[in-house]
């Protein structure tokens, strides 16, 4: 008899029900804390580069240069976790970017603060692209979406308190949460250090699985498609999110800087909403199903930004557009993961994916800086909306990975 889409997907539902890995929770911890430190310093960058008499383009530029040294660092950073394995690149990483945190806090001028953070970059690639690998690696091929979705969950449960206790730290001086951030950096590399076990439980699967070449990630339409909505998701979420986004709420709705932290909580909210229910969903009906709507709905609330003039209204296009990339954010990563598959190593295949975003989160900043000193807010946000929905477009084209998968 032949079974029904709906009989094929329910033990893949009930399959998702089962506890995560243990190290895998471990890695939400990690994740949750990195969040928590990120997200204090986040409403406070642009505002802190500023203090030194730059204008709105200077200080997107604060931004791209930690993308931008991600960016250059990431080959790099995946030679290392092949040498040395994922946790310790993991750890070293965290420690990289928790020292020129608090080296920030003491910067006397533009160009240090330019340089510190900068360094910062370096560590943060060679955290994140081993953390994919780790998860890759621990989580089940059903519950790729899940697992995603729980990690992503992490960073926004982080992201939500993050922003908000960095406003109040603000009123004690803009140079407070770097010390903070660094702080939290520190505990993460503790508890990962500490409480993982081996090196992820993957060494010895490290050394034996084979990698996948570049050039056939590259033929897959899927794969292609991850790419470039990452270099839209890295433009959008970490570029103009982080510098622009700040900016337009003291600069055009004249609110004070706590506000600019709200906008990103509110950001957190809506995405966590999504991370809710999005992962279990991009493993039950697919990664498309997930993805492109995510693309759209953010790129379109985007744009709506840029045309608020209230603060009602600005908080509610930042929740949609949170609540679109929650929807995206797991099936990215989990196709992705599909494509490489739980028994090869992905180094380049990842890196070219981490880098996508990177080389957005470089660009968005200074693209959306340069319009609204130029053009206005309104051509900045819209802009940036409008890289989302070609996007979004890119994947109507590409296969669904999910349907492929083996592995």
């Amino acid at each position: 008899m032949t079974q029904s889409p709906r009989s094929i997907r329910a033990p893949r539902i009930r399959q998702e029900k089962a506890p995560l890995p243990r190290d895998v929770k471990v890695m939400l911890a990690a994740a949750f804390l990195i969040a928590l430190g990120f997200g204090l310093v986040a409403p406070v960058l642009p505002q802190f580069a500023t203090t030194f008499g730059v204008d709105a383009m200077a200080a997107g530029v604060i931004v791209s240069i930690f993308a931008f040294m991600r960016l250059v660092f990431a080959p790099a950073g995946g030679v290392l976790i092949g040498r040395f394995g994922e946790r310790n690149v993991y750890v070293s990483g965290l420690l990289i970017v928790a020292v020129s945190t608090a080296a920030c806090a003491f910067a006397q001028d533009y160009w240090q603060l330019l340089v510190f953070r900068g360094l910062g970059g370096a560590g943060s690639v060679m955290f994140t692209v081993a953390a994919m690998g780790l998860l890759i690696r621990l989580a089940p091929p059903e519950r790729r979406g899940r697992v995603s979705g729980a990690y992503a969950s992490a960073f926004l449960i982080g992201s939500v308190l993050g922003p908000v206790v960095g406003g109040l730290l603000a009123g004690f001086g803009l140079r407070v949460p770097f010390l903070a951030y660094a702080g939290a950096l520190l505990v993460a590399a503790l508890v990962v250090r500490t409480m993982l076990s081996g090196d992820g439980g993957t060494t010895q699967d490290a050394e034996h699985a084979p990698a996948m070449a570049l050039k056939d990630a590259l033929k897959d339409s899927a794969y292609r498609a991850a790419v470039f909505s990452s270099f839209g998701n890295g433009w959008v979420t970490f570029g103009v999110r982080m510098a622009t986004i700040p900016l337009f709420a003291v600069v055009v709705l004249d609110s004070r800087p706590e506000t600019a932290a709200w906008a990103l909580a509110v950001f957190a909210v809506g995405n966590a909403l999504a991370l809710t229910f999005s992962g279990r969903l991009a493993d039950a009906w697919g990664r498309k199903l997930m993805l492109i709507p995510g693309l759209v709905v953010t790129g379109l609330a985007t744009g709506l930004i840029g045309l608020t003039t209230d603060l009602t209204a600005f908080f509610i296009a930042s929740a949609i557009a949170g609540f679109g990339s929650g929807l995206l954010g797991p099936a990215q990563q989990a196709a992705v993961a599909d494509v490489i598959g739980r028994g090869r190593s992905g180094g380049k295949v990842l890196a070219v994916f981490q880098m996508a975003a990177d080389t957005g989160a470089i660009i968005g900043p200074v693209v959306a800086g340069l319009l609204a000193d130029r053009l206005g807010y309104g051509w900045a946000f819209g802009i940036t909306g409008s890289v989302l929905l070609l996007t979004a477009a890119g994947w109507l084209m590409a296969r669904e990975p999910l349907a492929a998968r083996t592995s």
